[in-house]
């Protein structure tokens, strides 16, 4: 049921949400939505193929990321229509199989924690955020997870069924983001296979029927898109995969810890108690490195079990820190790339939980998750709040309390039902007020007032008139024909590609195509550089030329002023 509302309920009922934010999701909506438009306009299933191989952004070929994204968003357009919640269904779909194969696995070879691990993994922020985006990380993480899953099961059990698991999903996750999926999967299955001194699983992996499965899968797109485009191999492999990792070309550079803030944040509200299973499962780990070291090719004493088994927490360590090891190295980082870690973190913590059933929860871990939720909580119910008037002014005292209260609540709920039904109903209560918060976000359920704010307004509604180009795309199309060109001035990139993807028409960029000649549309931040107003009537007119000019409208939320600005 939490799962349920989680992911269904609450988009169905809270209607449209949050719209497409950053500059990633419009960018890649619209990548789908030209590879769409054609295919419908191609007449031969030749010319329908073709269609599918380059995608095309403003009819131009867009190398950076393989298909994989854009053809599985064209088939829900086809059936639902071009809207972006519906560019966000790939990604819903996959957190769902991950999920759900997560919960299949564990029951099949950890009885117990399965259910713990299904629950933890749907009710993270990293996997509840990444499935409601119109990217390609989930494409990457999911399957590239159920593949990892699958090898531990033929590692196992020695079928060669579940080899094929590791082979195909990790095709599907090339198609997805390229050379890194099979790069993490060799280095992760690599190190297990070195650190337990089994190096025959490493070459009984390399099985002939899987490779050509994985090849067959991979090869045509990137033989196809080659062909179709020949500075693909430059563009993608060279510029947009080793450039990226080795250099700031793409201004994403972050500090080496980087991640580890990104862990914490993205494993919240479960982050105490996945830190704690971490550590469990790196002891385990060390604990039978040393056993196998001290006593080679001896069976395993002091009550350890010398079977396969006991490897898992090994392998799930290995899987969580390899990608964020990794990824620290990068000169370009992004929350997203470390997402194939969290469905290791999310699995031992499920487990941990299982096991804490016997033994007890330490009470530090308890207390550290129910504050967590408590800060969370009243977080989420301030949130309309910070939204409008931002961190420098305190919210109002009753909106103070109410919040204080509900966390206070929040907290006592968890303990009360520890302390009554036990460590196995812990996940049951902090998934129910998640599913309570992520409501109230889609204004499903009663408010509270708070001044400033109109008590009909929904938090969801805010964050989209604040972060999103979806209101300011509504407004323009009151005032101006669907055709009318629209242009920006040192906006940034997300009301850019946002507008865009809404308009369904590129927009022209001042700085780098120049003011048009025709009548246009002109969206200018207020603030700009060094405090200079950009949206003053003395900056606009040397940039314009004397041409005539008038304003349609303040979108003050986003410190954006739109014009419109007279033919040459």
């Amino acid at each position: 049921m939490a799962i349920f509302l989680l992911y269904g309920v609450t988009p169905i009922f809270g209607g449209a949400g949050l719209g497409l934010v950053g500059a990633d999701e419009p960018r890649y909506a619209q990548i789908a939505h030209e590879m769409l438009n054609r295919f419908n306009e191609a007449h031969t299933l030749h010319d329908k193929l073709s269609a599918c191989v380059t995608p095309y952004l403003y009819g131009r070929p867009w190398l950076e990321k393989p298909a994989l994204y854009y053809w599985r968003a064209m088939y829900v357009f086809k059936d639902f229509g071009v809207r972006d919640w519906v560019a966000r269904l790939p990604s819903v779909s996959f957190a769902l199989w991950l999920v759900g194969l997560t919960y299949l696995h564990m029951r099949r070879f950890r009885p117990g924690g399965h259910l713990d691990a299904a629950l933890i993994t749907a009710a993270c922020v990293g996997i509840l955020g990444f499935s409601r985006g119109a990217s390609t990380d989930m494409q990457l993480a999911a399957p590239l997870s159920i593949g990892l899953l699958g090898w531990y099961a033929w590692y196992e059990t020695k079928s060669k069924f579940w080899l094929f698991d590791i082979y195909f999903f990790t095709a599907v996750a090339t198609l997805a983001k390229g050379p890194v999926a099979p790069f993490l999967v060799l280095v992760i299955i690599g190190a297990f296979a070195l650190l337990r001194k089994e190096h025959w699983i490493f070459w009984k992996s390399l099985w002939w029927p899987g490779i050509l499965l994985y090849f067959a899968i991979v090869l045509p797109w990137f033989i196809a898109v080659q062909h179709q485009n020949p500075t693909f191999f430059n563009e993608f492999f060279l510029q947009h995969n080793l450039e990226r990792f080795a250099t700031n070309r793409f201004q994403h550079q972050q500090h080496f810890w980087y991640y580890l803030v990104v862990v914490l944040l993205a494993t919240m509200p479960w982050t105490v108690v996945a830190m704690r299973a971490m550590w469990d499962g790196i002891h385990v780990s060390v604990v039978e490195w040393r056993i196998r070291h001290r006593f080679p090719g001896k069976p395993k004493t002091s009550g350890a079990v010398s079977q396969p088994g006991d490897a898992f927490p090994e392998f799930l360590v290995l899987w969580a820190l390899i990608p964020i090891v990794f990824f620290s190295f990068s000169q370009s980082k992004l929350p997203g790339y470390i997402l194939p870690s969290l469905p290791p973190i999310t699995i031992l913590s499920g487990d941990f939980l299982f096991r804490a059933r016997a033994r007890g929860l330490q009470r530090w871990v308890l207390i550290g998750h129910v504050t967590l939720v408590a800060v969370i909580t009243a977080t989420v119910l301030l949130l309309p709040w910070f939204v409008v008037h931002g961190t420098k002014q305190m919210p109002p005292t009753h909106a103070t309390v109410i919040a204080s209260i509900s966390a206070i609540s929040a907290a006592a709920l968890i303990l009360l039902v520890v302390y009554r039904w036990g460590v196995a109903r812990l996940r049951v209560a902090t998934c129910c007020i998640v599913v309570v918060l992520e409501l109230f976000l889609y204004g499903i359920g009663p408010f509270f007032w708070i001044p400033g704010v109109a008590a009909s307004k929904r938090t969801i509604d805010m964050l989209d008139r604040y972060y999103s180009a979806r209101p300011l795309a509504e407004r323009i199309a009151t005032l101006v024909p669907p055709n009318e060109t629209i242009a920006v001035f040192r906006v940034r990139r997300d009301v850019e590609y946002g507008l865009a993807f809404y308009r369904n028409h590129e927009v022209v960029n001042y700085d780098e195509g120049g003011v048009p000649d025709e009548q246009h549309v002109l969206v200018v931040r207020v603030a700009g550089r060094g405090g200079v107003d950009l949206g003053s009537k003395a900056a606009l007119e040397e940039y314009l030329e004397g041409r005539h000019y008038e304003q349609l409208f303040v979108f003050p939320e986003q410190e954006l002023t739109v014009y419109l600005v007279g033919a040459r």
